[in-house]
């Protein structure tokens, strides 16, 4: 397991808690610590990680940290047995994902793109969405580890794919979130309280349950990162990349990255992504 962060460390977890063998590491070392009380062994290097090991799972920021704790010198590409399959689910994007299966290939080595649909809540709970795209024969080896931390595997074609679809949720997903923040802003603008927004679209084909999710955390100004804001800046800007490879016009996906981009600049970049709330809020607070 490499990446041990808000996400990659309850996906370890709960492949501890099924049963696999799991040494795991972190570039910063505190994060992948408490797993070892688990009985996860704690590795100093990609590399010591991945030695000997069926499958090697990244769960990293973005695209560069990929590259680098595959490739780099102590990096997992040189550790890999020849049958060892890399289950990528960081979400790095359209390019992204095609350039770490080029990787994949100079390195000899099985590569499944399988990007999640998740947060903080739905990983601790082994409830996440894997969309899984790779070789078709690699499909019955590597649903015992999808299905210890989600509770569906979208098996989509092709490598590439499962990033690809990820780009769509995600836009979706972001501009759930931007839309709460601004309506609650709205709300309060007009002087009316803004939970009746929320009580009034409740159970009509209006709701959603994350409209509920990020309305309460912006309401009550919990914002502990269940995802947090840079990483979402991260993800719009991935999303409008693939917009504009597909030449696809993505006006909201525009606008959301420039709240997002506000709101980090105003000290939230930390804060879940539900802080996008003060880039909009007539007085943002702190």
């Amino acid at each position: 397991m490499l990446g041990t962060g808000t996400m990659g460390g309850p996906i370890a977890r709960n492949l501890v808690r099924t049963g696999f063998a799991v040494r795991a590491w972190n570039r910063t070392r505190e994060k992948a610590e408490p797993l070892a009380g688990m009985g996860a062994a704690v590795a100093r290097t990609p590399a010591e990680a991945a030695m000997g090991a069926d499958f090697v799972l990244t769960m990293l920021s973005d695209l560069d940290a990929v590259v680098e704790t595959m490739e780099e010198e102590d990096g997992a590409f040189g550790a890999m047995g020849p049958d060892a399959i890399w289950l990528q689910t960081s979400t790095v994007g359209v390019d992204g994902a095609q350039w770490l299966g080029q990787l994949a290939s100079e390195h000899g080595v099985a590569y499944v793109d399988a990007p999640v649909v998740g947060t903080r809540e739905p990983a601790e709970k082994a409830e996440l969405l894997v969309l899984a795209s790779g070789p078709d024969e690699l499909r019955e080896r590597c649903a015992p580890v999808f299905d210890a931390i989600g509770t569906e595997t979208r098996w989509l074609g092709t490598a590439g794919l499962g990033s690809r679809v990820k780009m769509v949720v995600n836009m979706w997903l972001l501009a759930v979130t931007e839309a709460a923040a601004e309506c609650i802003a709205l709300a309060e603008g007009l002087g009316v309280d803004p939970r009746e927004f929320l009580e009034t679209v409740r159970a009509t084909p209006l709701d959603t349950p994350y409209l509920h999710m990020k309305g309460e955390a912006i309401l009550e100004r919990s914002l502990e990162p269940s995802f947090k804001l840079r990483l979402a800046a991260k993800d719009s800007r991935l999303v409008l990349e693939a917009a504009e490879r597909a030449g696809v016009d993505a006006r909201i996906a525009r606008a959301l990255h420039e709240s997002f981009l506000r709101a980090m600049n105003l000290g939230h970049g930390d804060d879940d992504m539900a802080a996008t709330y003060f880039a909009t809020a007539k007085q943002p607070a702190t």
